[in-house]
């Protein structure tokens, strides 16, 4: 009787306290929350980063804000996207990879399921019980029974898609590993309308469930996990035709170009130097044709950036329209660093190709990116997406980690700055929560025990009143499929134990060398043996599983093959 009587007292404290921030949302004193994540986004994909795409939109909330230079996420989709919302790390929240790749002997553990648990608490849902209509529009892959839906996880309205990725055009899987493509409104399954294209019908939905309350004095937040650029890379022949040419000198020329610009833009420091990763075709050994098709595939891809960036504009209009752009957060960034996707080779062909022809999807150079074709930039052009960085994603270097991080409106200070202050994706949930004056859950929400957020709210450094995030004495622990980093201060330590076959780590000073080009390992044996020690404490704390011998993503996701 005495802890149902706590439990219950708990209750009553607990609502008293969402009444009192309903109470003060209604005041209209807290701002709107966009959250914009692209899917697969290079490193220097956008043109305030030292990109050849146009990308005005988001470079006007680099204009009005602040850009992070030094972000960190996780190398791949669904662990990013749980700690992103849930400001909690990855093997503690259910999601320590993408459920397509754990293997039978993790997933037995209950904290390896590849989908939400229900130990944890999401950003819409403090927000929503906060006084905030929540809304979600674009990409999922965290559950997609009812329990796990976004639906379910504090969003008023929603449109989803469940899996790892979908076609842009229609209703189709893009990978013989589903049956069936997995779309939800609002918990229900969903059918898309037959001028669906993904970037350009998740502004619309978003515009749709902002106007339905338009004239409620409450806030809103509206979480935006665009396809673009996912496989398949996919856009309006409009959008790619504006790229024709622009990379017919090959990803060499590319890549140097993109450095140089990073380095005049200060995103990068001006000595950054870049290795080429490993597997990058020669291009002066290419045919024209090959030549040719590799170049219309990156056309296709600065396409779809350009497309999103377009219908990005199309919601700020729109917010400006309603007269709530001004008290609007921003937040545009990447899941993960640039997707390799090795599934399309430089002369149209593929290991899919069988079940291309069966599905009816094409490769032909005449369509890439329309309706009916299926796109893949393939491992050498992904050095573009990710320079002057190493690899992409899937590997725990700075190029699959590393993403850009732009932030403007209320609470932000900065006008068209940069930042190369070390930040984790688990900041990203307690710092929008200190922005719009909601208080961390503390491991206890609805009377409920949770997992308790570890991630640092920068809130205060946004308004100018601190200069430093992290100490430089604070270890950040990462894994994802036996790749394993500890960041500390200006450092880092990896090793990519199945992605490059690694048996030793590197060490190096990611805010001074983003390129990765200098292992300081044997030049700082007292470091290294420090932040080894920091890792493996880290790794005990939480329970980070090792891989199983002979481990092989692609044949886990395509055959359930473990060698």
């Amino acid at each position: 009787m005495e802890s149902l009587s706590k439990r219950n007292l708990v209750g009553v404290f607990f609502a008293w306290f969402v009444m009192l921030g309903v109470a003060q949302a209604q005041t209209g004193s807290r701002p709107n929350v966009v959250l914009i994540l692209a899917d697969d986004l290079g490193y220097a994909d956008i043109s305030s980063f030292g990109s050849e795409i146009r990308t005005p939109n988001i470079a006007q909330l680099a204009a009005e804000g602040l850009s992070f230079t030094n972000y960190h996420t996780a190398a791949n989709c669904a662990p990013a996207r749980t700690m992103l919302l849930t400001g909690v790390d990855s093997h503690r929240n259910g999601v320590p990879n993408i459920p397509e790749s754990i293997p039978p002997e993790q997933i037995a553990y209950d904290h390896y399921q590849g989908v939400l648990s229900d130990n944890v608490v999401t950003l819409a849902s403090l927000l929503q019980v906060n006084g905030y209509h929540t809304y979600m529009t674009g990409k999922w892959h965290l559950g997609h029974t009812p329990s796990l839906l976004p639906s379910a996880r504090g969003f008023d309205r929603t449109i989803a898609m469940a899996d790892t990725g979908a076609d842009n055009w229609e209703q189709r899987t893009y990978l013989p590993i589903y049956d069936q493509v997995n779309w939800y409104a609002d918990g229900a399954p969903h059918t898309l309308p037959d001028d669906f294209y993904s970037s350009e019908y998740f502004i619309d939905k978003t515009i749709e469930f902002i106007a339905s309350n338009e004239n409620s004095d409450q806030p809103f937040f509206a979480y935006i996990p665009f396809q673009a650029v996912h496989i398949p890379v996919q856009a309006p022949k409009k959008y790619s035709d504006k790229y024709a040419g622009v990379y017919d000198e090959g990803w060499t020329v590319l890549r140097e170009k993109r450095r140089q610009a990073a380095i005049a833009a200060g995103v990068i420091p001006a000595g950054t130097q870049t290795a080429v990763t490993p597997g990058t075709l020669d291009w002066d050994g290419m045919t024209d044709e090959q030549k040719r098709y590799d170049t219309r595939r990156m056309e296709v891809y600065a396409g779809m950036v350009d497309a999103m960036d377009t219908h990005i504009g199309r919601l700020m209009s729109y917010l400006e329209s309603i007269d709530e752009y001004d008290n609007t957060i921003f937040i545009f960034t990447s899941d993960n660093g640039a997707a390799s996707s090795p599934l399309l080779d430089s002369n149209g062909n593929s290991a899919l190709n069988g079940w291309f022809e069966r599905v009816g999807y094409r490769t032909d150079y005449e369509t890439l990116g329309e309706k009916g074709s299926w796109v893949a930039i393939g491992p050498s052009n992904a050095t573009i997406a990710a320079s002057p960085l190493p690899y992409y994603k899937f590997h725990a270097n700075e190029g699959g980690l590393r993403v850009p991080l732009v932030m403007s409106g209320p609470g932000i200070s900065q006008r068209s700055e940069l930042s190369d202050e070390f930040t984790f994706v688990t900041d990203i949930a307690p710092t929008i929560l200190g922005l719009v004056g909601i208080s961390d859950h503390e491991g206890n929400f609805n009377g409920e025990v949770v997992e308790p957020i570890v991630g640092s709210s920068f809130a205060d450094y946004l308004a100018g009143t601190t200069e430093q995030i992290h100490s430089p004495s604070e270890p950040i622990g990462y894994e994802l499929g036996g790749s394993s980093v500890l960041f500390k201060g200006d450092y880092k330590i990896v090793i990519n134990r199945f992605e490059q076959n690694e048996t030793e780590w590197h060490l190096y000073d990611i805010k001074e060398d983003p390129g990765e080009t200098t292992d300081l390992i044997y030049e700082m044996p007292e470091l290294f043996a420090e932040m080894l020690s920091d890792y493996e404490s880290w790794e005990e704390a939480n329970d980070v599983l090792p891989m199983p011998e002979g481990y092989n993503r692609e044949r886990a996701i395509f055959r359930g093959g473990f060698n």
